[in-house]
């Protein structure tokens, strides 16, 4: 389908003042759907600078300025909570984050076109303009993607990129369900969306960030200098709104979970500290963490965290993927969407590992198979250019 074969897509405004924004979220409220994106800037912060929301309904987009003097956001907060308006984005996370950080929610009801593209077959991850040129066979210009949004004016061109971003939404969105409702896949995205729109799951706890690290040791006084150390570095991040790599890079805080420095001349050491950190305020209060938590009891240590059985098979491994792709080939879903490379590890090394895989739809288009692969009832063959399971026969009884 070429352009001019499209409906005239409205012109964008830009929305700058309350009283607009008001109006705007007012309108868009007694819609069945509204697309959604945000632009933002965080290279510079730890928490993300909102800066612009494009807003898409079936006869209007706007481009909201979050940045504009005296702007009240309490309107989209309410759009985003209506319950009887479903917000469409693509790639979610990022923006459900910024959502929650400024109204203490997550969208709702939410839908997430590329979790759909995946059920729907469009393979892993597929892009915004993958999906606009393969549903609407138009071509989305990508040239201000890395734009400086937190700079002012917003010029014309970014202004028209940002909402293009929500415009072919609305068209992606509406063939997306159509050819879900029709595969009879519609609530297995539902499903998807119930882990999205989970408040906890943008949420960092300081305590669990030293988990991201993958430490490789099994003695626990470590792990608890290590969990401290980083829930150290994730507060004051927070606090002073700075990169936590910017503050501390993870390398230097397995160092200090091993060196343990008990003043500032051994702080100093550390390679990546400088002596004005290990003198200065950081410094001492780093510190004072290291001593608070070497002076913590035995059993306040973090538990060693579980290792995979290390006799998993290579090779069981290596077949299993092989059924996964396979499966992934027949059902025309994303492999992904199936199960992941460490739940494909776990499916081989443990006994009877507790895997979404293993659960529901999964489990009937995938799991099921999987652990009859696992126990020898089925193997795999190949007839044509596909592969397929073949089942094995009974054994024969013993004399």
């Amino acid at each position: 389908m070429s352009r001019s074969s499209q409906p005239d897509q409205p012109e964008p405004v830009l929305i700058t003042d309350s009283a607009a924004l008001a109006a705007l979220c007012d309108r868009l409220r007694g819609e069945r759907f509204v697309t959604v994106d945000t632009e933002f800037m965080r290279e510079r912060t730890y928490w993300p600078e909102l800066c612009v929301v494009q807003l898409g309904g079936a006869a209007e987009v706007a481009v909201v300025d979050a940045l504009a003097p005296g702007l009240d956001l309490a309107p989209l907060g309410a759009l985003m909570a209506d319950p009887a308006v479903t917000k469409v984005f693509h790639a979610c996370r990022q923006d459900v984050e910024i959502f929650v950080l400024k109204f203490g929610a997550t969208p709702r009801p939410l839908f997430d076109t590329q979790v759909a593209a995946m059920v729907a077959g469009f393979g892993d991850q597929a892009g915004y303009d993958t999906l606009v040129s393969a549903l609407t066979n138009q071509h989305i210009d990508k040239a201000h993607r890395f734009s400086d949004w937190a700079a002012r004016p917003l010029s014309a061109a970014q202004i028209t990129y940002a909402a293009g971003d929500v415009t072919w939404l609305r068209t992606v969105y509406e063939k997306l369900v159509q050819r879900l409702e029709r595969d009879g896949r519609l609530e297995w995205v539902a499903a998807e969306m119930a882990v999205l729109t989970d408040p906890d799951a943008y949420r960092t706890d300081p305590l669990t960030a030293w988990e991201r690290l993958r430490p490789r040791s099994n003695n626990r006084r470590f792990l608890g200098l290590l969990r401290d150390i980083a829930a150290w570095r994730e507060r004051e991040a927070q606090r002073a709104d700075i990169p936590r790599q910017r503050l501390l890079k993870d390398e230097i805080l397995l160092e200090l979970a091993a060196t343990a420095p008990q003043t500032a001349e051994q702080l100093g050491r550390a390679r990546g500290i400088s002596r004005g950190f290990a003198e200065g305020r950081m410094g001492a209060s780093l510190l004072e963490a290291i001593a608070t938590s070497q002076a913590l009891p035995d059993e306040a240590m973090p538990e060693v965290p579980a290792r995979r059985d290390s006799r998993a098979s290579p090779a069981l491994v290596a077949l299993l993927k092989v059924l996964l792709n396979a499966k992934s080939e027949q059902h025309h879903i994303a492999p992904r969407l199936l199960a992941s490379s460490e739940d494909i590890e776990r499916l081989a090394g443990e006994t009877a590992p507790d895997l979404p895989a293993l659960h529901g739809w999964r489990a009937a288009l995938f799991g099921n198979d999987a652990l009859a692969l696992k126990a020898g009832e089925v193997t795999l063959g190949v007839q044509g250019r596909n592969v397929k399971l073949v089942r094995m026969p009974a054994a024969l009884p013993q004399d």
